[in-house]
């Protein structure tokens, strides 16, 4: 029998993974593997939009603002300041907590830019969702809502549409007539909707002499709610040297009882009597900065009261994302 030729294959091109364009989930990878797009290069680009970024506001001015405005304000607005200034047409971009319908952003009429910022994501990227959001909205058509999509894996992000040196300064509102530009003038079902979201609406007040803290007003007491940027270890640690103290109080008859973690930062939280309003937490919050600047600075190692309240502190910490 004649020996059979050794065959050989001619080898392929090889393609890095920047040129392999995405194809749909079930289709041959284009990368010639032979295996299915999403057990090949397409697992990597999935991951790449799903995988949490544990610190989506990290960069943008004003950090605590953002998370508090995500998680814990109802109802506030800041106007951006965009990288290279506002395109043509677009007279104004503002930031707020929420839309109606949960649109994720609006293009007004008179072509200014509405964001919304406490809408379901779907990438693992806040960000890069607020982004793509944002960008489709500066080409909206007047007068029409933005639909939510999942961005791009390459997409820009906040960070990269925002002037770095930007102010952020969050307005608090008692309710959501920002939706509309004349809300007493407003139709009979949009007035029904602004009545309904303002009952909703927990009353809300930022503080003014410390950096992103929020106090509110619920029926049986009042709390402060503050996003920190400091290191969490660290500032349990320093929090634990407080409270073991007796010194991490804002007052007579208040009382720190835990904490939120919320996009990569701590948000200590304290009970307050009903009869403290905002105004009388300003003097003994500031004092508190103090005291707790100092408390971060010591590295001795925590005593066995201050272990105790430290795991107090833990135990009573909620996480929000």
């Amino acid at each position: 029998m004649a020996k059979k030729r050794p065959q050989t294959k001619a080898k392929r091109p090889q393609l890095t993974d920047a040129e392999i364009p995405a194809v749909g989930a079930r289709e041959p990878c284009p990368c010639g593997s032979g295996r299915r797009y999403k057990a090949c290069h397409g697992r990597a680009a999935a991951h790449a939009v799903t995988e949490l970024v544990q610190r989506p506001f990290e960069g943008l001015p004003g950090e605590g603002h953002w998370v508090a405005l995500r998680e814990l304000v109802p109802a506030a607005t800041v106007e951006l300041t965009l990288r290279g200034g506002l395109p043509e047409g677009v007279p104004s971009v503002t930031l707020a907590t929420v839309l109606p319908m949960a649109w994720p952003a609006l293009r007004r009429d008179d072509g200014s830019v509405l964001l919304g910022l406490q809408n379901d994501t779907p990438s693992g990227d806040i960000s890069r969702d607020l982004a793509d959001t944002l960008r489709r909205a500066l080409e909206a058509d007047p007068g029409t809502p933005v639909q939510a999509r999942r961005a791009p894996a390459d997409g820009p992000r906040m960070q990269d549409l925002l002037d770095a040196e930007g102010a952020f300064e969050p307005v608090v509102h008692s309710g959501f007539e920002f939706w509309v530009p004349d809300p007493e003038n407003a139709a009979p079902e949009v007035a029904a909707s602004l009545e309904r979201a303002n009952a909703a609406a927990i009353p809300t007040v930022r503080l003014t002499g410390v950096d992103a803290a929020y106090w509110c007003e619920t029926p049986d007491k009042n709390h402060l709610r503050w996003v920190m940027l400091h290191p969490e270890e660290q500032l349990l640690d320093a929090l634990a040297r407080l409270h073991a103290a007796g010194r991490s109080n804002l007052g007579e008859g208040t009382r720190l009882v835990g904490s939120f973690r919320a996009h990569g930062l701590t948000v200590p939280v304290w009970d307050l009597p009903s009869a403290v309003t905002a105004d009388d937490v300003e003097k003994p919050a500031a004092e508190f900065a103090e005291r707790l600047v100092a408390a971060l600075e010591s590295d001795a190692p925590l005593t066995a009261d201050e272990r105790r309240a430290r795991g107090g502190l833990t135990n009573r910490q909620v996480t929000l994302s």
